[in-house]
């Protein structure tokens, strides 16, 4: 056999032996994608032979956020009973804008969107949208007070200067409108970041600017904070929006479907969706409860005895327990906090308190008290006690991971972390921005940081007004 001969062999060798390799790893990747594929295939039985559903959302005021350390919101409530309709677990993934719910949902890393989707025919071939629509459209924030004239029709805006944010859609959507209208309206651009949507709001309802836009929905639920202002007006057209599943998952959809139109889960719907964007939500002007021969209320032994024991000021806990429930034993707020100290059912349940148990006043104050001890352990870096008592108060109103957050933020902008005003307060404020609770510092999300912001300050106000009317 010549030489050429053998070197024409060895070669055809390598070639099939090559051939071989590759058809074996073609197979192996084929396999491994069709696997991927697979795995994204999860519906209603898989689930429920898991026992858990894996939600994504956003944190806002209206959709998900931790309120004394409580998950809570409209759509984190839905979803929740839901969940419990299936006998699932719920399980909640949050994502950083609204662009990435489809990303994550298409990607495998969750079951649902439990948020309002708009409804796009781009996106119709994605995923599948279902539960109840929402019809959503963006509206004129104005004051109604007595004496107040009322914008009834977008042609009357012109000579009128509305207030929104530098580059978000209600600027956009107020610049587009203006050019439909020829001209003629104001827009009075806000580019301070540490004002938001919310902010605009409130400063309507105050009387401090006229006008902003907001979403129907936005302005809804700040409507039970601020019964005063009017959102009647609608400025631009109806946008469809839904919750959406994988295209993977037809009977996750269907059973969404069935229980968004079950009575049984319809009067949850009401009652979830009065909680949001009907009860009163309107926080208590700094009021003083009246002190008649240093006496505070008819609960002041309690305060007393319980106080002393942790080493409080007595009229520290009663100016809380004012602020929290004006006295009244029997007191539920619209998130549920109950009793003169106004705790949270699961918050008393850690504490080995049933929540029918939080209504009667001994108890109440007892396990309030032992809150605020905890609390004020979570600071021990603070030496000041002045200053421990304003980050501890914030804590006990919104959950100490928000103030732990504040914290963090306010190191990284190269603020104190261990002083309140002008520090830490900044960014509690600053907590209900998406550009500062998305930060990667951030561990708790949305917080509506102007109602903790003027917790704290009533809370010690009532206080100092304690202190001169009475004897410690």
């Amino acid at each position: 056999m010549t030489d050429k001969t053998v070197f024409r062999k060895k070669i055809t060798l390598i070639l099939l032996i090559g051939s071989i390799l590759l058809g074996c790893f073609s197979c192996y990747s084929n396999k491994k994608d069709d696997n991927k594929e697979g795995s994204l295939q999860v519906d209603l039985p898989q689930l429920k032979v898991k026992g858990e559903l894996t939600a994504v959302t956003l944190y806002s005021s209206t959709s998900y956020f931790q309120y004394k350390m409580q998950p809570m919101g409209y759509e984190y409530d839905l979803i929740r009973d839901f969940a419990h309709s299936q006998g699932l677990k719920l399980n909640i993934k949050v994502a950083q804008n609204i662009s990435k719910l489809s990303e994550m949902l298409l990607n495998g890393e969750a079951d649902v969107v439990a948020y309002p989707l708009p409804v796009t025919n781009t996106l119709r071939q994605e995923v599948i949208f279902c539960g109840r629509e929402e019809l959503s459209t963006q509206v004129l924030v104005q004051r109604s007070n007595k004496g107040d004239t009322l914008v009834k029709d977008v042609t009357q805006l012109i000579g009128k200067t509305v207030y929104v944010k530098h580059g978000t859609k209600y600027h956009e959507r107020l610049t587009n409108l203006n050019v439909e209208l020829g001209g003629g309206i104001h827009i009075a651009d806000i580019e301070k970041d540490t004002v938001t949507s919310e902010d605009l709001i409130e400063m309507v309802a105050k009387g401090e600017i006229p006008f902003t836009v907001s979403d129907d929905k936005l302005a809804r639920l700040n409507k039970t904070y601020y019964n005063n202002i009017n959102i009647s007006l609608k400025i631009s057209f109806l946008q469809r929006s839904s919750w959406a599943v994988s295209k993977n998952s037809p009977l996750l959809a269907e059973a969404i479907n069935a229980w968004a139109t079950d009575k049984a889960s319809d009067y949850n719907f009401k009652a979830i969706t009065k909680r949001y964007f009907e009860l009163s939500k309107m926080p208590d002007v700094v009021s003083l409860s009246e002190v008649k021969k240093g006496q505070i209320s008819a609960y002041d032994p309690l305060f007393k005895k319980y106080a002393k024991k942790v080493d409080l000021d007595w009229r520290l806990v009663a100016s809380i327990s004012y602020q929290e429930s004006h006295f009244n034993p029997h007191s539920v707020s619209w998130a549920g906090a109950e009793g003169l100290m106004g705790i949270m059912p699961n918050t008393a349940r850690g504490l080995g308190v049933a929540s029918h148990e939080l209504k009667d006043p001994e108890i109440g104050i007892k396990t309030g008290i032992e809150c605020f001890r905890r609390f004020r352990q979570g600071f021990s870096e603070i030496t000041d006690e002045k200053e421990k008592i304003k980050f501890t108060l914030a804590a006990y109103n919104a959950g100490i991971g928000h103030v732990y957050d504040a914290q963090r933020l306010a190191i990284k902008y190269g603020k104190d972390p261990n002083k309140w005003e002008g520090n830490v307060d900044e960014f509690i404020r600053k907590k209900s921005d998406p550009f500062y609770y998305n930060d990667s510092v951030c561990k708790h999300g949305y917080l509506r940081g102007s109602e903790t912001y003027n917790y704290v300050n009533d809370v010690l106000f009532r206080f100092d007004y304690y202190k001169k009317k009475t004897q410690s």
